[in-house]
């Protein structure tokens, strides 16, 4: 448990996205070259207790991968939850304003600086090391908000400036629906959108991430000046390979 996450403003940090409810799939990727794995249950139908075995099987590896879970809300009762899992971090969706962003804050601390419920689970060792989890847990996991709408980047500065944010995540397909610019990568009013948001976290010196889905974005994404990626995403990555199996074996029978 508690491994550390390298999100400082400058410094280089990559993971992946899983949405397949898998421990396996979660162990077997936690085993590459990787940062961090982000598990998404926003999107998916992934429930606690396969959260809680995905991070097991990640934490099975040998490597220094931390687990990442992005929370389907900004809701107090679900991150609770989450962190009584013993993850690494927790990125929470659809940040637009400073006050969503303190009740984020709120929700993941312990009183008396915030309001988490106070409970014996897998984060403390099931109570066996109860007082020092407590004591110290704002100390094992990073807090990130998503900021994905154009409202949300309008109030960045003020987001990314609420003591307990540890690092802002920008979401740029649900960014370019708010913009009307749905899916248009190229697109001069969404990539404005975007360099601001990474402008402002360079001036608030907090680090940004996003993720990357397609191989070509990824040098756009990095000349931007993000600081952490998600790069990939299992569904797609087994598509697509399997895509390229398929046409190697046409080409090979074709040849026949």
């Amino acid at each position: 448990m508690d491994h550390q996450i390298n999100l400082e403003r400058g410094e280089e940090s990559v993971g992946t996205w899983i949405s397949i409810g898998s421990p396996a799939v979660a162990e077997v990727t936690a085993s590459l070259d990787l940062d961090f794995v982000a598990i998404d249950v926003e999107h998916t139908t992934i429930g606690l207790e396969t959260v809680e075995n995905m991070v097991r099987g990640i934490e099975a590896t040998d490597s220094e991968t931390a687990s990442i879970v992005r929370v389907p809300w900004n809701d107090n009762v679900y991150l609770k939850r989450i962190l009584d899992i013993g993850v690494d971090g927790v990125l929470v969706p659809m940040i637009e304003t400073a006050e969503e962003a303190r009740e984020l804050v709120e929700a993941v601390r312990y009183p008396p600086a915030g309001g988490r419920g106070i409970g014996s689970g897998r984060a403390s060792e099931y109570g066996s090391n109860f007082q020092n989890y407590v004591e110290n847990a704002e100390d094992s996991f990073v807090t990130i908000a998503q900021i994905e709408s154009q409202r949300g980047v309008e109030n960045a500065r003020e987001i990314a400036s609420v003591d307990g944010i540890d690092a802002i995540f920008l979401g740029a397909a649900d960014l370019s629906g708010s913009l009307d610019v749905f899916a248009e990568w190229e697109s001069d009013v969404l990539n404005r959108h975007i360099e601001q948001a990474v402008a402002i976290s360079d001036e608030v010196d907090i680090p940004i991430g996003t993720l990357v889905t397609d191989k070509g974005g990824i040098e756009r994404r990095v000349r931007q000046g993000f600081d952490f990626f998600a790069v990939g995403k299992d569904t797609a990555v087994l598509a697509d390979g399997t895509n390229e199996m398929i046409a190697e074996y046409e080409r090979a029978m074709e040849e026949e």
